[in-house]
């Protein structure tokens, strides 16, 4: 009997129990300091009402000092000692509910959070670096959900009830916001934040984290200059606006831009350029200005270029019709899991216009107006690749043709998990170089050589 592994075993469930124990210590004090803070928070608000108005440094500073002092009554009375370090704590979550968002403020403001997720008062997940994981920070309960949800809309002239239990917002950084309340969020109200990036992506940074490679960040950047239609096509929290950003920072500074989207996301450096964001209608129900008015809008406004963030429904026929009457070089994205699939889900889209049209015309307006469909993925390892780069080449009988020009040949992972591959070219020239020369622009062949092994490769994968 090999009494030593059973003496490890031992040892290690002891070591499990001593840290299950610290784990709940930890717990049990947080609680008690945020009834703490909750408990501050009620005096604070009674005797200062006016702070939640104010918000100069000045009147900060003494909510501040009114904070202490009420702390330092209160654990008095109670007979009670807390660490600097925890009165700190109670005080910033006094601040943050006085002047901020409450339990996700902290979250707000760390920069490597992309997206926070809120399920009910309780379990707050945010996305860092691509992985998904639980944060202990906590509501107290749905209405104190409620609460930071009427600050983050509020300002915005939204709002959000039983009767209109859904909206969608930004914060004043521009982050995007989607709250959806009960009953329709059967487990409590939920609070889905894209954060907003106040540097953002460049292409070298792309190029940095692996998403593509130098010679496709110059294959798309010749695109763009010489006015190619791109569709950028990924499913969600791909990285389609962030790839989209970086494209339209391709576009001359002179071209006048339009851009249309729900929530304005696109951040373009350029001078000549209008942003229009998409309205949902008011408490009566009316005024409702949908993406769609807004693309038809922007072909009254001279635009060269029209940036649309996403397109969702019957505005794609209006997209369509707008690329291919002389507004070459436009951008979209939609959500889609290969570049075949985003064609279909085109055409369905053009079918939700309310004009009928046969399956063969739809078809050819898509083959005509978009001459590049840039594919993006998350991967397994929370990293975003470009996976494939195809042109439309045509129509042949009542089937859209594609052709890849670049793709992402994953080779497994490696020992921390992390996705192993390369970008490599096909071999195949596309269609429209002429057209991108046309606009002065010079496309090297070398962008588009690749040896004998990995074009056999790729012909057997496909």
């Amino acid at each position: 009997m090999n009494l030593g592994a059973y003496g490890n075993f031992g040892f290690a469930e002891a070591n499990s129990e001593e840290k299950m124990e610290d784990q709940n210590g930890l717990a049990k004090r947080r609680r008690d300091l945020d009834e703490l803070a909750y408990e501050v928070l009620q005096i604070v608000i009674d005797q200062l009402p006016a702070t939640k108005e104010a918000d100069d440094g000045a009147q900060q500073k003494k909510t501040q000092e009114k904070i202490n002092d009420i702390i330092g009554a209160i654990i008095y009375d109670q007979k009670r000692h807390l660490s600097f370090a925890d009165k700190l704590r109670v005080n910033q979550t006094v601040m943050s509910e006085i002047y901020h968002f409450g339990p996700i403020s902290e979250l707000l403001n760390d920069d490597t959070i992309t997206e926070i997720m809120v399920n009910g008062p309780k379990n707050i997940f945010i996305e860092r670096k691509g992985k998904i994981v639980k944060t202990d920070n906590e509501f107290r309960d749905d209405k104190h959900v409620m609460h930071i949800i009427d600050k983050i809309i509020s300002p915005l002239g939204r709002r959000v009830d039983e009767s209109s239990p859904l909206v969608d917002a930004r914060l004043p950084d521009g982050s995007r916001v989607n709250i959806i309340i009960p009953p329709l969020a059967v487990k409590g109200p939920s609070i889905t934040i894209r954060k907003f990036s106040s540097d953002p992506f460049t292409v070298d940074d792309l190029i940095t984290f692996g998403t593509l490679n130098a010679d496709i960040a110059q294959f798309l950047r010749l695109c763009v200059k010489g006015r190619i239609n791109i569709l950028v096509s990924g499913g969600t929290g791909s990285g389609k606006t962030t790839l989209l950003n970086v494209l339209s920072s391709f576009i001359p500074e002179m071209d006048r831009i339009v851009t249309i989207e729900d929530a304005a996301e696109v951040q373009l450096q350029q001078s000549h350029v209008v942003t229009l964001e998409s309205r949902p209608a008011n408490i009566e129900g009316k005024g409702k200005i949908t993406i769609r008015d807004l693309v038809v809008n922007s072909l009254r406004m001279r635009p060269d270029r029209i940036i649309v963030g996403e397109v969702r429904g019957g505005e794609a026929l209006d997209m369509l019709q707008a690329m291919n009457t002389g507004h070459d070089g436009s951008l979209t994205t939609i959500h889609a899991n290969t570049p075949r699939d985003s064609l279909s889900r085109l055409e369905t889209m053009v079918m939700m216009s309310g004009i009928e049209l046969p399956s063969r015309a739809i078809r050819e307006q898509v083959a005509s107006a978009i001459n590049l469909v840039v594919q993006v993925s998350r991967m397994l390892d929370g990293s975003r690749k470009v996976t494939k780069i195809s042109e439309i080449v045509g129509l042949e009988g009542d089937t859209v043709t594609l052709q890849d020009v670049f793709i992402f040949n994953q080779e497994g992972f490696d020992e921390q998990g992390t996705v192993k591959g390369k970008h490599q070219a096909t071999g195949i020239l596309p269609n429209f170089l002429t057209k991108i020369k046309a606009h002065g622009e010079n496309v090297p062949a070398s962008l588009f050589k690749t040896s004998v092994s990995n074009f056999d490769s790729y012909r057997k994968g496909n």
